[in-house]
């Protein structure tokens, strides 16, 4: 899984933040959203689905990762060590 969030749309409400603190949390200065955790481990897949579903100003994608574009990028890590 993938997460994008766009700021521009961003409202503040913190719902992202009370479901899934380890992957978002809110700038001090204005409560925009902050993305901690762009490709959350599988035990939080879930919750994070929620956080996006819930998401007043829908600021939140949550995006499936083919196994081929992980294995790729595997690929591709090797490639440069």
């Amino acid at each position: 899984m993938k997460i994008t969030v766009d700021e521009e749309k961003c409202c503040g409400a913190g719902q992202c933040v009370l479901l899934a603190p380890d992957v978002f949390d809110q700038r001090e200065e204005d409560g925009i959203v902050l993305l901690l955790e762009p490709e959350p481990a599988a035990d939080r897949h879930a919750v994070v689905r929620e956080a996006a579903a819930v998401c007043p100003a829908g600021a939140i994608e949550a995006s499936e990762i083919e196994a081929r574009e992980i294995g790729a990028s595997e690929n591709e890590a090797g490639e440069d060590a």
